[in-house]
């Protein structure tokens, strides 16, 4: 065994392994000492291996070690950061989002702190010059690193040797076991094979009627899922009624309509449009609850989109934003949409504040619809972006209160300014859809929901934090009646969507026959 392995680098070893369970007790929430063994057996692996491959490559043990701490510390910092938005800690499929914040910094950074980004990206850069200039590198960095290595890897095998049984409720979890024991537990079950036929979507088909032929006469249908969406008013008593006043009329001449209880909170938008295109709950997910789009959903899965395809529609999905954004270019395809429109389709001049505008996406809804020429019936997709944060760094005038608020605001409430002012564009939206489709011919339905609900921390603190539940409606340009709110989960509310549509064009087909015979 090479003598260093005996001197400095045991005691870097050491100390750097004490220090990353120090910066642990930072999380929020925070994990207790006392845990299982194999929890800490998986931390100190985790630990090893870093540091070991780090040292193989540069033979500076201080350098490896501090870097590998420095890297842990942005973990911990940026898992208390999406606690405090999402009340959730940071999880194995968040690795993913340290390359979109450098995509798309506005979404990410500023939840984080761009001040604190700055600094620690400066400090980060002036610790690797000095380091890489004053430490010297060892001589014998390939064979203790390969030694470490080694070992990093045995105390790796017996953790899991009986593998941690996870609840993928990330905060039991992270209490239950630590923060590097989750990490790894999510990531090995991450690379487990999934068994799709145990995934039980409603909208998957006996294959004995997989070539059924569509019916002569089929209504357009339009969902939308609107970010950040929630009827705000049942928060507080001081919001304007008439902020929300066109959904108030569609609600009431729904089909159906109520609360909605979604797969997200502040975020992860993708939790619940997979759930409501899918049809499969987040708790028969696993691991891919957490982002069902990274690997499990580009498989291609049963979906309202590939039922309706097979019925004889058009599917197109529109959100306007990058295509690329949580690779929803390669997975509505993979979804049955044979269109997908994204913010190539748009301009800056239908931008409502820093993104694409809801009236804009109404816009280009009715432009699909309107299209002569087409000789397929229309279920369009979209996914609205206008209400996307961080509401905090958009400016506040107080002339623009009293159009949303008839009392004076508490302490804490400025960002509800911004949010509301985007609401009532949501509202807009659905004035234009309504209409429009009043007056076209064709029976069109329509369904409208909220992903979840918006990240007002300052706003919640002042108020009371919502439960998390969205609001949807259910609405059909020939059918206008009223039903008692009911609450529902997202993923039944597509295959409740299709079989209200299915009724009303079986209603229409016998009214249309009645009028014949008579």
């Amino acid at each position: 065994m090479p003598e260093f392995l005996n001197s400095t680098f045991c005691w870097v070893i050491l100390g750097g392994f004490l220090l990353s369970c120090a910066i642990e007790t930072m999380l929020t929430p925070r994990p207790p000492l006392r845990r299982p063994l194999r929890s800490w057996l998986l931390h100190a692996g985790a630990w090893l291996f870093s540091v070991a491959l780090l040292y193989g490559i540069t033979g500076r043990p201080y350098f490896s070690a501090v870097n590998v701490l420095a890297l842990w510390l942005l973990i911990v910092l940026v898992s208390n950061a999406k606690y405090h938005s999402l009340r959730e800690p940071f999880v194995c499929a968040d690795f993913e989002y340290f390359s979109d914040a450098i995509r798309f910094p506005r979404l990410y950074l500023p939840f984080f702190g761009i001040g604190k980004t700055i600094a620690l990206a400066l400090a980060f850069v002036a610790y690797l010059a000095c380091g890489l200039y004053f430490e010297a590198a060892a001589t014998d960095a390939l064979a203790v690193g390969a030694t470490v290595l080694a070992s990093a890897v045995m105390l790796l095998i017996a953790g899991g040797w009986k593998p941690l049984q996870p609840s993928y409720d990330a905060n039991l979890d992270l209490t239950r076991w630590g923060l590097a024991a989750s990490l790894w537990t999510y990531f090995c079950a991450a690379r487990r094979k999934v068994h799709l036929d145990e995934l039980d979507s409603p909208f998957a088909i006996d294959p004995r009627l997989a070539h059924t032929p569509p019916a002569a006469a089929l209504p357009d249908m339009i969902s939308v899922q609107s970010e950040s969406f929630f009827d705000i008013r049942r928060l507080w008593p001081g919001i304007r009624e008439q902020v929300l006043s066109q959904y108030d009329v569609l609600r009431a001449e729904a089909l159906a309509h109520g609360r909605l209880q979604v797969a997200a909170w502040g975020a992860n938008t993708v939790r619940t449009e997979f759930a409501f295109l899918t049809g499969i709950a987040g708790d028969r997910l696993g691991v891919h609850r957490f982002n069902p789009y990274r690997h499990l959903a580009r498989q291609g899965l049963p979906s309202i989109a590939a039922d309706m395809k097979r019925k004889g529609y058009r599917t197109v999905c529109i959100h306007p934003y990058a295509g690329s954004f949580y690779g929803r270019d390669r997975v509505l395809p993979a979804l049955g949409f044979d269109e997908f429109i994204d913010i190539r389709s748009f301009d800056d001049g239908q931008k409502a504040g820093p993104y694409i505008g809801d009236c804009a996406v109404a816009d280009k809804i009715i432009e699909l619809l309107g299209d002569s020429a087409r000789a397929q019936p229309l279920y369009i997709h979209a996914v609205t972006m206008e209400n996307h944060g961080p509401l905090h760094l958009e400016n506040v005038t107080a002339t623009e209160l009293p159009t949303w608020f008839d009392r004076p605001l508490l302490d804490g409430m400025r960002d509800l300014v911004p949010y509301l002012r985007h609401l009532s564009n949501a509202d807009r939206m659905l004035g234009r859809l309504r209409e429009y489709l009043l007056a076209r011919p064709t029976p069109t339905g329509l369904c409208f929901f909220g992903d979840h609900v918006p990240i007002l921390p300052d706003v919640y603190a002042a108020l009371g934090t919502p439960d998390g539940d969205t609001d949807y409606f259910i609405w059909s340009n020939k059918t206008l009646t009223h039903n008692v709110a009911k609450t529902m989960g997202v993923e039944r509310l597509a295959k409740t969507f299709a079989e209200h549509m299915s009724q009303g064009e079986t209603c229409v087909k016998s009214a249309a026959s009645m009028a014949i015979h008579d």
